[in-house]
């Protein structure tokens, strides 16, 4: 199974950006589709964006033109450029690899936006 580490969280007032980092040991993550997701106090977990082994991605509505997913597989790693941020983005963010119906998951990195 791969491990993820999520980095690149922080604290971040509306309108700034930050850039989130997912890095994989133990397996190529070329042969995973990635995504990113996110779960905020009291809500569920809900997708955010996701890429596949062929470099097409999607995108939740709500974050569409404002965060890009992409990946370096010659790195073993993942990002989400997060820009345009709002305070409803706030959550804890997981990255996720997906094989063969498999899901792995980190352990999360906080983002908080401020008015």
């Amino acid at each position: 199974q791969v491990q993820l580490v999520e980095s690149g969280g922080g604290l971040v007032q509306a309108g700034g950006s930050l850039r989130l980092s997912c890095s994989a040991s133990g397996s190529t993550l070329r042969d995973y589709a990635m995504g990113w997701y996110r779960q905020a106090p009291g809500k569920q977990r809900e997708m955010v964006a996701t890429i596949n082994i062929s470099g097409n991605t999607d995108y939740a509505d709500s974050v569409k033109g404002r965060f890009t997913i992409s990946r370096d597989n010659a790195k073993n790693t993942v990002y989400l450029q997060m820009s345009n941020l709002k305070p409803e983005d706030t959550a804890v963010y997981y990255c996720n690899a997906l094989q063969w119906g498999i899901v792995s998951w980190g352990q999360g990195t906080q983002v908080t936006v401020s008015p």
